[in-house]
């Protein structure tokens, strides 16, 4: 990294550069004889209270003192990649399970237990990426004894369909009585040309005063839409966390034109990796392409923070979101499914 082109080094970066891509150098401690600095590069995140956020392509966060830093700039964005990602279930699952956080977790061998007060199955099911470190009869003992203490139903989210899921260890639940149910689809893109997407809805339709709006919090609007909280009274605590868990987290919001919300949109950018949720458009304002307008904004922002890969999870029975991501351009990758025990099922 060169900062010093010209002579000298300067901070060119402000607080309206959040959300884009940066590198950025701080003192750290002397050295022999000489100052000791370390770089970083990646999303700036937050600039808050004289402390500096940059979310690597790791998804891991650097936090830097204001007053510690000697050099900064915003990083042009690489020329965007058009095919369609390669990549392994696992890094996939992984990369998904940072997109949407437990609020509490606890290993188990290579295995996740997975909490977040019930919101969603995703963050509140075991998430196994190998080996428990038990037989798997005592594992699952186990997990069934860790959600019960949290009140919770005991469950496994479980890929298939590639040669690298877990056809073994469905076949062995399968035995044991751990019935399947909630069948789902990870489904994959590249992202430039999501952002090319035709962005203007017709004139005279819901979204066409209003256009995306984007922000890092989920506003009363925007969850009023999604109402995916499971409390009448508003998002509980823990809802609001996993929505707002996350690298580098964004909320997109259209409104009608009479004040109202007309379409929302979930990003999560996590290095390469662009995950898309919670799309969703107010019933009187569908089919006039907003679905699409939301997905160009969040698409055009991932761009900007350095991704090049998209990514979802749907459910496999969804008819209508399966249809928007086929014309989208979203291609499955794998699927997944939960494990519950049946009552009074084999052990």
């Amino acid at each position: 990294m060169e900062f010093l082109a010209g002579g000298r080094a300067e901070v060119r970066i402000t607080r309206a550069d959040v959300g884009k891509r940066v590198s950025a150098r701080r003192l750290t401690g002397a050295g022999e004889g000489a100052p000791a600095f370390t770089d970083a590069v990646g999303v700036l995140t937050s600039w808050d209270e004289g402390v500096l956020s940059i979310t690597r392509r790791d998804g891991t966060t650097v936090r830097i003192e204001e007053s510690a830093l000697v050099a900064a700039k915003v990083v042009p964005a690489a020329r965007p990649r058009r095919k369609v990602p390669a990549a392994g279930t696992r890094e996939l699952q992984q990369v998904a399970a940072r997109g949407w956080p437990a609020i509490e977790a606890e290993r188990l061998g290579e295995w996740t237990l997975r909490a977040a007060g019930g919101f969603t199955r995703r963050a509140n099911s075991v998430l196994p990426l190998g080996d428990p470190g038990l037989p798997l009869d005592a594992a699952l003992e186990r997990v069934e004894r860790w959600y019960a203490e949290r009140g919770l139903p005991a469950v496994i989210a479980v890929a298939t369909g590639r040669a690298d899921t877990d056809e073994e260890l469905a076949a062995e639940l399968d035995r044991r009585g751990w019935d399947a149910e909630r069948h789902a689809r990870v489904r994959i893109s590249a992202l430039a040309p999501l952002a090319d997407l035709p962005a203007n809805p017709p004139r005279g339709s819901a979204g066409d005063t209003g256009r995306v709006t984007l922000s890092r919090e989920p506003g009363a609007d925007w969850l009023a839409l999604y109402n995916r909280t499971g409390d009448s009274g508003g998002p509980t605590a823990d809802a609001l966390k996993v929505l707002t868990g996350g690298p580098s987290v964004w909320f997109a919001t259209v409104r009608a034109a009479d004040g109202g919300t007309a379409a929302i949109g979930r990003l999560v950018v996590d290095g390469r990796w662009a995950g898309f949720a919670a799309l969703e458009v107010a019933e009187d304002a569908r089919r006039q392409g907003l679905a699409t307008l939301v997905t160009a904004a969040l698409a055009e922002r991932a761009l900007d923070e350095g991704a090049s890969a998209a990514y979802l999870q749907v459910e496999a029975d969804n008819a209508g979101a399966l249809a928007l991501y086929d014309r989208l351009g979203f291609t499955d990758h794998h699927g997944y499914h939960y494990r519950r025990p049946r009552p009074g099922g084999r052990r």
